[in-house]
């Protein structure tokens, strides 16, 4: 190769170093420029922070002025527990609706517990021909030892009533079933269904009328329910096994889907706290707030003892077939 050809491809000399002294003005300026680029980004931040504080502002403002957007009560007190797609809540959080088909059925469960509660409920049950079908309303604790306070409403084929299934278990054992037909059609309107769970006795109401009560009778050795905090469960579900004429009428899942729908929810009641282990309500408020001290007056008492006259379809304390033995303890007392 020719000295030319190797000249024009070998590496060049490394310039010579600059002055220190020259560099001195091109750091002050990029310094400079920092600054002042650091500057105007916090002062534009702040305009915007500023800006978006004042429309917020405003919007409160205007907020209080009117109506506002809310989570309504079944979306504030309840959680929809099983069934997919089968809960839903409308009317802005006031109205829940269940459905059960072949595949499923549905249910949703309080987001607090209580120990002692009142409890209301307005439910509408399934139209037609709702043979096998199961809408329950209960309390309940956990565990195999559980207590429960249960409404259970028993489908039944077009034109044949609806039975109403109550039953108390306490520290795990039931078996203290009480049915009845209303006396009204339960799926035309929304009727109000109460549980009312204080440590001196349990009720069961319709529309405000008294139909059952289970009272405290420890005193003569009968386990009570007031130890454990329950939560409020609902739910539809298919028992054509058992819920209608002792499971000889099925389900008919070409009526399907089958709808109960909730409404008008409202609690009294002292909410328990897992963390602390123990109960929102003082003694003293045990002692004086009307759900935790009411009891049947001699009025209510003639009317329950007159629903269940003319209501009433089964009792587990006449049950001599399932108690060859005799009643339980609180049959005579209750």
């Amino acid at each position: 190769m020719p000295p030319a050809a190797r000249a024009t491809h070998s590496h060049p000399h490394p310039p010579p170093p600059r002055s220190s002294n020259k560099l001195i003005p091109y750091l002050a300026f990029v310094i400079f420029s920092a600054i002042f680029v650091f500057k105007v980004d916090i002062l534009i931040s702040q305009t915007i922070s500023s800006a978006r504080r004042n429309q917020v502002e405003a919007m409160m403002r205007r907020g209080s002025e009117k109506v506002v957007v809310r989570n309504g009560t079944f979306h504030q007190h309840f959680i929809h527990s099983w069934g997919e797609d089968r809960a839903h809540i409308l009317e802005d959080g006031e109205l829940l609706e269940l459905s059960l088909d072949k595949l499923s059925g549905a249910g949703f469960e309080s987001r607090r517990t209580f120990l002692f509660a009142k409890i209301d409920m307005q439910i509408k049950l399934i139209p037609g021909n709702s043979a096998g079908t199961v809408t329950t309303y209960y309390l309940s604790s956990e565990g195999n030892r559980h207590d429960e306070i249960d409404f259970e409403f028993l489908g039944n084929s077009t034109g044949n009533p609806y039975t109403l299934h109550t039953n108390v278990f306490c520290q795990g054992k039931g078996e203290r079933e009480q049915q009845f037909f209303l006396w009204f059609d339960p799926t035309q309107d929304f009727h109000t269904y109460t549980i009312l769970w204080n440590p001196k006795t349990i009720l069961f109401l319709v529309d405000e009328i008294p139909i059952r009560q289970f009272r405290n009778m420890e005193r003569y050795h009968v386990p009570f329910p007031k130890a454990q905090p329950m939560r409020l469960y609902s739910s539809l579900w298919n028992a054509d096994d058992w819920a209608t004429q002792g499971g000889r009428v099925k389900t008919d899942w070409s009526a399907a889907p089958f709808v109960a729908a909730y409404r008008n929810f409202s609690v009294d009641g002292c909410v328990w706290s897992y963390r602390t282990k123990s109960s929102a309500c003082t003694a003293e408020e045990l002692q004086s707030r009307p759900a935790m001290t009411a009891e049947l007056d001699r009025r209510s008492r003639l009317r329950m003892r007159k629903v269940q006259r003319d209501h009433m379809v089964y009792d587990y304390c006449r049950d001599r077939w399932r108690f060859p033995r005799g009643p339980a303890r609180e049959c005579r007392y209750n």
